[in-house]
C-alpha cells in the first residue's frame, strides 16, 4: 500500500505492506488525513515519535471506514464510518486501537470535514470540560485561537454555556474572524495592553479559565489574566517552550497550572477522552448538526504531504490542513 513516510532524506511516498490489526485493533481504509502541528515537528526531528534511519509513517489523525476489526473491539462493525486517532495514518491503510476510534457524527460529514473533528474535539473536550472545568456562566480565553483547535474550543464553551469568550491571534486577518466561531472579544497576544483588556471587561477579575496554546512569551501575562482559584490549562507551546515564570504571581493568585499532552497517555486515559467526548450530549448533538465544525483551510492529495506541511510551516493557514487520500 502507499504511505507517507520520514527516513533521513526526509519525507516520500512509500509501497509499504499492509498492516494487520492485533485483537485491540481496527483496520481502516483511510479517506482522509488531518494535519497537525505534532507532524511537523516531527519531520523537524523533535520528539514526536522519529527515530533517525528509520523509515516511520507519519501521521496521527485519520478518517475512513472499517474493513476489519479485532476481537477485542466493542461498538464497532465492519463499514463503520470512523475518526481515528494513532500513529501511522498517512497510508491507505492504518491501525487504531478500537477505544480511539469515534464514529462520524453523521452520515452529512465527509471525510474531509471529519478529518478537521476527531483530533481536536478530544483535545478541547479535555481541555476546556475536564481539566479546565468549564462552567455554566464562567469566563474563558484561548491563547492560540486561529488554530483549528482554537477555533473548535471557542464552540465547545458556547455550547457549554461560557458567557465571555475571549480569542488571542498575533495575525489581524484571523483576529477579525474569531467572532465567527463564538469569540466575543479578539485580541492580540503580542500587544502589551491585552491583560489590561481582559481585566476590564471581567470587572478587574480575569478569566475563570485560560486553554494556552501559546505559552512562551504569554507564561505570566496569563496568569495575570486568570481570577483567583481560576485554571490555565497548557495544550501547546507555539510561543515557545520555556520562558520567565513568575511563581509569586502564581501563588498569590492561587492559579491550577495544568499541562497535558497526549504523548504521555496510556491508550486508556486516551480511550477515556474519547468516550467523555462522545457522551456529552451538549458537544455531540452539536457537531453532527454542523453547529461546531472547523474550517477546512486547504485539502492536499496524500502524495502532496510535503506541500502540505509546507503550508503549515508557512503559518498563513486558517483552519486544518487536510490530505485527501481518494477513492
Amino acid at each position: 500500500m502507499k504511505a507517507i513516510t520520514l527516513g533521513e532524506s526526509g519525507i516520500g511516498v512509500s509501497e509499504i505492506d499492509q498492516p494487520s490489526p492485533k485483537p485491540n485493533h481496527i483496520l481502516v481504509r483511510v479517506r482522509a488525513c488531518g494535519l497537525n502541528r505534532s507532524d511537523l515537528l516531527t519531520t523537524q526531528g523533535h520528539s514526536y515519535g522519529h527515530v533517525a534511519g528509520d523509515a516511520k509513517v507519519m501521521g496521527a489523525e485519520f478518517t475512513g471506514e472499517v474493513v476489519e476489526i479485532g476481537s477485542e473491539a466493542e461498538g464497532i462493525k465492519v463499514g463503520d464510518r470512523v475518526m481515528c486517532l494513532g500513529a501511522a495514518g498517512w497510508a491507505e491503510y492504518a491501525l487504531a486501537d478500537w477505544r480511539r476510534a469515534l464514529p462520524i457524527p453523521s452520515a452529512d460529514i465527509s471525510f474531509e470535514q471529519a478529518a478537521t473533528l476527531g483530533g481536536a474535539a478530544q483535545t478541547m473536550h479535555d481541555a476546556v470540560v475536564t481539566r479546565g472545568r468549564l462552567a455554566l456562566g464562567q469566563t474563558i480565553l484561548f491563547q492560540g485561537a486561529s488554530s483549528g483547535q482554537g477555533l473548535m474550543g471557542m464552540q465547545f464553551a458556547r455550547a457549554k454555556g461560557a458567557k465571555l469568550v475571549i480569542g488571542t491571534s498575533t495575525n489581524a486577518d484571523r483576529r477579525a474572524r474569531l467572532a465567527e466561531f463564538g469569540a466575543d472579544m479578539a485580541l492580540d497576544s503580542r500587544d502589551g495592553t491585552w491583560v489590561d483588556r481582559v481585566l476590564e471587561a471581567t470587572d478587574g477579575a480575569g478569566v475563570a479559565v485560560i486553554i494556552d496554546m501559546v505559552s512562551g512569551y504569554a507564561a505570566n501575562q496569563n496568569m495575570a489574566a486568570t481570577k483567583v482559584n481560576g485554571y490555565i490549562v497548557n495544550i501547546g507551546r507555539l510561543g515557545g517552550s520555556t520562558g520567565e515564570f513568575d511563581f509569586n504571581l502564581h501563588a498569590l493568585r492561587r492559579i491550577n497550572y495544568i499541562g497535558v499532552t497526549g504523548r504521555t497517555r496510556t491508550v486508556e486515559e486516551s480511550g477515556e477522552i474519547a468516550r467523555l467526548t462522545h457522551a456529552d450530549t451538549d458537544i455531540w448533538n452539536a457537531l453532527a448538526a454542523g453547529t461546531i465544525t472547523t474550517p477546512i483551510d486547504s485539502v492536499f492529495a496524500l502524495e502532496d504531504a510535503r506541500a502540505a506541511l509546507d503550508r503549515m510551516a508557512a503559518n498563513e493557514h486558517f483552519g486544518k490542513i487536510v490530505l485527501s487520500v481518494g477513492a
